[in-house]
Formats: structure tokens, sequence, C-alpha cells
């Protein structure tokens, strides 16, 4: 499958590596839309607060104010404020850098029990700004991997991570991460998926339904 994305849609590089609590919080303001909006709000917080420490302690409506761009600010902004009010508790400052060093178990039971963090979450910073062998299952990896047949139909997202973490070989997760988000975006979209021009539909179970009608 990976051999077969990159032919497809070339290099499927990760996106920039960011400091462990720029993830997180992108991350949270990436849920339920696009990437344009996410840096849009992103670029608007760190405009009105120019420190995380600003944004802890801003007002909630302060910060859904400056995330609007980004959608469902009145539900993201007191999921951030929660978390970085939290990490300022247990650290004295709001500095993740530590996670460098720290195994993916310590980040991951670390970052899973701050308010609102579920396993997407996680997984984008082990990815993404640390560098671990994680596998993000956003909308696009979900919908995608379910139709390939890696789990049965309306398993959840969280237990989507564990599947594919088993399935899925530590060096290619995300790589094959970015692949079938480009997948996902591209061709194998919610609705009818475009499965006579995938590179997988061979391999897929769900394609010879698709092109039968």
């Amino acid at each position: 499958m990976l051999r077969r994305l990159r032919k497809r849609f070339g290099p499927l590089d990760p996106p920039l590596v960011r400091d462990p609590l720029e993830e997180l919080v992108l991350t949270v303001l990436s849920q339920n839309t696009s990437d344009v909006n996410r840096d849009r709000a992103f670029s608007a917080l760190r405009e009105r607060y120019p420190t995380w420490r600003d944004v802890a302690s801003a007002r909630v409506s302060g910060i859904a104010a400056a995330i609007n761009p980004g959608g469902l600010s009145n539900v993201k902004a007191p999921r951030l404020k929660a978390i970085l009010r939290g990490i300022q508790e247990r650290e004295g400052s709001l500095d993740l850098s530590w996670m460098r060093a720290a195994s993916d178990q310590a980040v991951t039971e670390y970052l899973s029990s701050l308010t609102g963090v579920g396993p997407k979450t996680v997984a984008c910073v082990l990815a993404f700004s640390l560098g671990r062998p994680a596998l993000p299952v956003d909308t696009h990896v979900h919908r995608v991997a379910g139709r390939l047949g890696f789990y049965p139909p309306k398993t959840s997202a969280a237990a989507a991570h564990g599947i594919l973490a088993s399935a899925v070989p530590a060096p290619i997760r995300v790589e094959l991460h970015v692949g079938l988000i480009r997948l996902g975006r591209e061709l194998c979209r919610p609705g009818r998926p475009l499965c006579e021009e995938c590179p997988l539909n061979d391999l897929c179970p769900t394609a010879p339904l698709v092109l039968a009608g």
C-alpha cells in the first residue's frame, strides 16, 4: 500500500516539526475543520496572545474570539484553557520540551490525562513533534482504513488507533498516515469514493462493491 501511495502522490513527508506544546494546541484547533482554517485560528491566537501564559490566563470568551476562524470556538476555547492550566499547574511552567527525552508511554500517559486530549492528539504530538512511530487517526484515516478492511464498520476512532498500531509496522506509520490522508482527501472521499482512480482498488474490499454500483 505504501509503495503505491508513494508512486501516486510522491514523497509522503510529515508536517513541519513543531514544539510539543505548539503541536498539542494545533491539533486541538484542527478538530472538525480544514488545515487552512486551523492555521488561521492558530495564527490569530498567537497574534492576540503572544505567550502561552497569556492564553492560560485569558478569558475563555477572548480565546474563543481569537480562534473563531477554526470553527467550534466555544468548544475548543475552554478545552485549550483547561489543557494549558493543567500543564502549568503540574510543571510550574508551560514547557513540554522534557518530552523529547521521555518514553512514548510516559508522553502518552501524561497527555491522555489532560482534559480533552484523546488518542489522535496524543499520536499527533508523538509523530509530528517528537518523531515517534505513531499513526494518528483523523477523519480521513478513519474512513479510508475502514474501507480498506483494517477494522469492521462502526469501529470507533479510539479503537482504530490500537488496531492500526498493531497492523502497521512502526517504521512506516507516519508515512502511511500522510498517504492515507492524501488518499482520503483526493480519492477516497465521503460518499461515493473514486475507486476507479485509486491505486489500492485491487487490495480494497470496498472497491468492488462501489464499482459494481
